[in-house]
């Protein structure tokens, strides 16, 4: 069994090749710099990202960077550093962060007699580019295992043609805020630098592309929310996703003030860009409602709704549209509202709602218990059982 070989210095070897870890920023970075780690606790992992993700990754992990942009660039020397160091460690399983880089990892687990995976998120299953469609989703087909973030996403990978039998649905995880008692100036002082003394907190938190649908937010729910509750202001958190491969929103953040200055919002958005997670641990904690008003864009799609789950876990409710895949990440309930995906008047009527309620004991603790179930440390038990299951003495595939 594996589990034998992986006593003393022969542990499986895993390669994780992608393009998605810091220091870009996003939930997929994250999710990918926590696969990393979690699975080095019972494999050696070698991992081929971008430059500069080796100062975010453990010093057990064996870390080879390319460069980011242009993307062949990276997808070539991606290939090339996955070659070379699959020859010298021999990994059992060759790991593709996201769908982009399922050609490497088909390519190189054929030629190192070993076995292939995915992680999707959900994006690289429906991306309309047509190219990418006839190139990489056969590649995606022919990975021996198919992760998905969520049941929507397993849901188009059957579409895309990837069998059932292949697919299994591991939700991305979270960091279980931990209570030190050490920090009671943050939030005033955090509520001071950003002028919200003595006002109601709306957090959004994400890149400013138009799948997450903050203008649209602001011009058809945040007039009707300010009028039912004049104290309140939407924090914005996220930059504006300058290396993203689809929807960038570069000068989103602009537009968006501008159409706020046209309606006579303005004093009412607070825009805070990137944070670190110090940051924005502090901005969950004094928050009163986190919001999603994700948008349902033919070619786009939310795979899963990391905010949301994040924010639970710091016994912030979130309303958010029930699109993609949001409803795993939301307990309708429990830790937030889910709401019919473009139904401003609903989301309205639940912001509103929750916001009169406000950030009760009893709340707080229903969203941290939900939360409870997407532990970091649950993540990696289940990963690397799939993981373990794939090379198996037998080896047998579905």
């Amino acid at each position: 069994m594996i589990e034998e070989q992986e006593s003393g210095n022969a542990r499986a070897a895993i390669l994780l090749v992608t393009r998605n870890l810091p220091p870009l920023r996003g939930g997929m970075e994250r999710l990918n710099r926590h696969i990393a780690i979690e699975l080095a606790s019972g494999f050696r992992v070698l991992v081929v990202g971008p430059i500069g993700c080796r100062a975010h990754l453990p010093a057990t992990v064996d870390v080879h960077e390319a460069p980011v942009r242009p993307l062949w660039r990276f997808l070539a020397r991606a290939l090339l550093l996955s070659l070379s160091q699959g020859r010298k460690a021999r990994p059992r399983i060759v790991l593709a962060g996201s769908g982009l880089t399922a050609p490497i990892a088909v390519i190189t687990a054929g030629i190192m007699h070993a076995r292939s995976a995915v992680y999707a998120h959900g994006l690289d299953l429906v991306t309309p580019n047509l190219l990418y469609r006839a190139l990489w989703l056969p590649f995606l087909r022919r990975c021996d295992v198919c992760i998905v973030n969520s049941r929507n996403t397993a849901r188009l990978a059957r579409q895309v043609g990837i069998r059932q039998e292949r697919i299994t649905v591991i939700h991305p995880g979270v960091e279980l805020p931990v209570e030190t008692g050490n920090d009671g100036c943050a939030a005033p002082d955090f509520r001071q630098r950003h002028g919200l003394q003595a006002c109601k907190v709306m957090l959004s938190v994400g890149r400013l592309t138009p799948r997450k649908g903050i203008p649209e937010f602001v011009r058809q729910a945040l007039p009707r929310i300010v009028s039912a509750c004049p104290d309140v202001v939407l924090v914005i958190i996220g930059d504006e996703a300058p290396n993203a491969l689809q929807g960038s929103g570069l000068g989103a953040g602009e537009r968006l003030m501008e159409c706020a200055r046209e309606l006579g919002l303005e004093r009412h958005i607070r825009m805070l860009g990137a944070c670190e997670d110090a940051e924005l641990a502090i901005a969950y904690d004094v928050a009163d409602l986190c919001i999603f008003p994700v948008r349902a864009l033919p070619g786009d799609v939310e795979g899963f709704g990391m905010v949301a789950v994040e924010a639970a876990a710091h016994g912030l409710p979130t309303v958010a549209f029930d699109v993609g895949g949001v409803g795993d990440a939301v307990a309708d309930g429990c830790s937030g509202r889910l709401v019919p995906a473009g139904d401003y008047d609903m989301f309205v009527e639940q912001v509103v709602q929750t916001l009169q309620i406000g950030r009760t004991v009893e709340v707080s603790a229903a969203c941290r218990r939900f939360a409870a179930g997407f532990e970091w440390r649950k993540f990696g038990a289940r990963l690397s059982d799939r993981l373990r299951q794939l090379v198996s003495n037998d080896g047998s595939l579905p």
